[in-house]
């Protein structure tokens, strides 16, 4: 994550190949065909064409500073060269595009993707003439996918507290990606460290002496957080499992484990209520966030991601939160469908309907 640009792609490169050589005899490339790729890139890239474009800047704590404003197929392809692996990378996919695609693949009725993972972005279908960054002739379809970088969203709006600006200004890239440091896997838990390290400091929360352990950045990880937001036992068992393990806090009380269980609450509910109201700005900017007389619209969101996945909490307040938001009637129209691993998939499909062979097959 923070190496060189050439350690990044080689061990990409030799993982692919690992994984080649793992095909069973059923899949035969014919002669003089390469393999194609279909490559998912999570960071924000100044892309020019489907298999060509240059890192902007590095997020979820990646700092690989050879890399920024190099050709991402470029390097990649090179180091698959490296390790003799002979592969054509046809499409380099936005890991929110891809799940869009692969979302759209199984239903056709999506118009939107959300990642809610480590990292945090969106994408949606907009009409072209409505782009005014757009340049050259419009495409066929007079659409095109907006990947939002929504992680960067920075407003005076937002509900900043302290720990966020101390969170954002020890970061690797203080003052960018602020939404995504306040509602992503990678830094809730962090957020969580920081208002027990001021109740430690400040109320004296674990004793006389603050837990060595909990000076550790990112020590709480989202599993932890919600395995003890999720914990329903009468006398938080689990919570003072993970204080035990985690933390090395031997004996809590059980005042302690409510407060600890609050204060998660409060940290994921920001952070769902605001991944909400990041759809709602979608819907509305589409025109979804209303029901038209006679129409019989559906609106689908295309949700990938282990925050979305493995934090019920989270995810049922986002929910509930998104429904507050639409009102009954607009809400009945909208659902939200988990995509697992659907960046993936819809890279390939992506790939695979550009492949380079495609008008050799058809004729």
């Amino acid at each position: 994550m923070v190496g060189s640009s050439h350690e990044l792609f080689d061990f990409i490169a030799a993982a692919l190949a690992n994984f080649v050589a793992t095909e069973g005899e059923d899949f035969v490339l014919l002669p003089g065909r390469q393999r194609e790729l279909g490559f998912t890139f999570s960071f924000p890239v100044k892309q020019l064409s489907l298999a060509f474009g240059t890192l902007i800047k590095w997020t979820k704590g990646f700092l690989i500073e050879d890399a920024i404003g190099q050709d991402i197929v470029g390097e990649l392809t090179k180091a698959m060269e490296r390790v003799g692996l002979d592969m054509h990378v046809t499409a380099l996919v936005n890991d929110t595009v891809g799940t869009l695609a692969g979302g759209q693949y199984n239903h056709p009725d999506v118009i939107a993707a959300v990642i809610l993972g480590t990292g945090t972005n969106a994408a949606y279908v907009e009409w072209a003439n409505a782009i005014p960054k757009w340049q050259g002739p419009l495409p066929k379809s007079g659409e095109m996918v907006i990947n939002m970088e929504w992680g960067n969203f920075g407003s005076s709006h937002l509900p900043l507290t302290e720990y966020d600006q101390s969170l954002d200004a020890e970061s690797l890239n203080p003052g960018e990606q602020i939404f995504e440091k306040i509602i992503s896997g990678m830094y809730l838990g962090e957020i969580v460290r920081r208002v027990l390290c001021r109740l430690a400091e400040e109320a004296s929360f674990f004793g006389d002496d603050i837990p060595i352990k909990l000076r550790i950045p990112f020590i709480i990880r989202i599993p932890v957080m919600a395995a003890m937001h999720h914990d329903d036992t009468a006398d938080l068992k689990l919570v003072g499992s993970k204080l035990k393990d985690i933390l090395e806090i031997p004996n809590s009380s059980l005042k302690m484990r409510k407060m600890i269980v609050e204060v998660c609450e409060i940290v994921a509910t920001r952070g769902a209520r605001l991944s909400a109201a990041g759809i709602f700005g979608i819907l509305k900017k589409l025109g979804r966030d209303t029901v038209k007389k006679g129409e019989k619209q559906r609106s689908v969101i295309a949700l990938d991601g282990g925050l979305f996945e493995q934090y019920s909490e989270f995810r049922n307040c986002l929910k509930n939160t998104l429904k507050e938001l639409l009102g009954e009637e607009v809400s009945e129209s909208v659902n939200i469908e988990l995509s697992k691993d659907s960046s993936g998939i819809g890279a390939a499909l992506i790939a695979a309907s550009h492949s380079q062979y495609l008008e050799t097959e058809e004729s």
